[in-house]
């Protein structure tokens, strides 16, 4: 099982995954560039622009690296966004999809905020701009551990790297209207929580019509699943991989 975090974070969001799904899988941590343990010196990337082909890449490179040809990806958030897109490009190399805090289509609401953003970001620092999307995404009291924890890893990036991954977002729209349309034939399966205000209820309308595609709801929980309630995240997402393996 390969395992991807979302946008500031590293692949420390997984410590309540990791004994879980270790018992049965072969389980790969990513940490993407720029992130965690993945440093990347300024001067190699001065003049190149980041574009999700590149990132996903990356994640790519790694699997060939260790020699895995095929397997069941997990992802959250930004996350979800790198797996589709290796999805859509080499599904091949996808066994299955698990999604959290899925995101597949920009409301009023995040759309303002992306726009706030871009204005911003080269003249506030990142991590304020960081601290605001994480409450605006994950505003409510029981968000809290979520939020201090992408925070306390997106403060490892810098300014530069930060605004890199930042202008990803120009390319979001037209990419997650392709995720959208199109009904990819792999399983998937949607974990949200029932307060992901800005992304749960694209998910819902979406769900009606992807045939090869499922939708758990957690109750109580924004945006962080497998952080808020992990318990219930790993039961899910066990329960759906059983049926699709044929050795489990």
């Amino acid at each position: 099982m390969t395992f991807v975090h979302g946008a500031g974070g590293s692949r420390s969001i997984w410590f309540r995954q990791v004994r879980a799904f270790k018992k049965e899988f072969n389980v790969l941590l990513v940490d993407l560039r720029g992130h965690g343990n993945s440093k990347i010196r300024c001067e190699e990337n001065e003049k190149k622009e980041y574009t999700f082909e590149v990132v996903t890449n990356d994640i790519l490179e790694v699997l060939m690296h260790v020699g895995i040809e095929k397997s069941h990806f997990v992802g959250i958030s930004l996350g979800t966004i790198l797996i589709r897109d290796i999805a859509e490009r080499h599904p091949d190399m996808v066994e299955s999809m698990v999604l959290g805090g899925a995101v597949l289509k920009l409301n009023t609401r995040s759309k303002l905020l992306m726009g706030f953003g871009n204005v911003f970001k080269s003249v506030v620092p990142y991590i304020f701009l960081y601290k605001l999307f994480a409450f605006i995404i994950m505003p409510k009291k029981n968000h809290k551990e979520s939020r201090l924890l992408f925070v306390k890893e997106a403060k490892k990036l810098y300014q530069k790297e930060f605004i890199r991954w930042y202008k990803l977002t120009a390319q979001l729209n037209p990419l997650l209207r392709l995720f959208r349309m199109k009904d990819i034939k792999i399983p998937t399966l949607y974990i949200m929580g029932e307060q992901d205000h800005l992304f749960l209820p694209s998910i819902k309308k979406i769900i009606k019509w992807h045939q090869y595609a499922e939708l758990h709801v957690v109750r109580n929980c924004g945006h962080v699943v497998n952080v808020e309630q992990p318990l219930e995240f790993n039961q899910e997402v066990l329960s759906f991989l059983k049926g699709r393996i044929d050795y489990y």
